[in-house]
């Protein structure tokens, strides 16, 4: 490569992160560091993660099962935005009872807001 003169292209290694502060409402660990679950429907966990596909960024945002990490319901979008959450909440809870739930987030801005509490 030296000899050609070429030069590795350096990307932006920038990590997302959904950090914007306290926005909202904060609410207690209930489940600590105990993630697995002994019946269906106890505990979910929900998170946005960020891919990059062939330059353009991708944001998932899934609900998973913590009995056996089943799929409850996902979004996926162009940007992070609050849209995204409030599409993967009302496919989840379409047409359930689920009463004594848990429902896990790492509390970012999306999960602070007064649509999503």
């Amino acid at each position: 490569m030296v000899k050609l003169g070429l030069k590795p292209l350096k990307r932006d290694k920038r990590q997302y992160s959904s950090y914007k502060g306290n926005v909202g409402k904060i609410t207690d660990n209930l489940i600590e560091p105990d993630f697995n679950s002994d019946k269906p429907n106890e505990k979910w966990y929900t998170d946005v993660t960020e891919f990059n596909l062939r330059g353009e960024k991708i944001y998932l945002s899934p609900i998973l099962d913590g009995y056996n990490g089943e799929v409850i319901s996902y979004n996926t979008s162009k940007s992070s935005n609050l849209e995204q959450i409030n599409d993967m909440l009302n496919k989840a809870f379409e047409d359930k009872n689920l009463e004594g739930l848990i429902l896990h987030s790492d509390q970012g801005w999306q999960y602070q807001h007064e649509s999503y509490q």
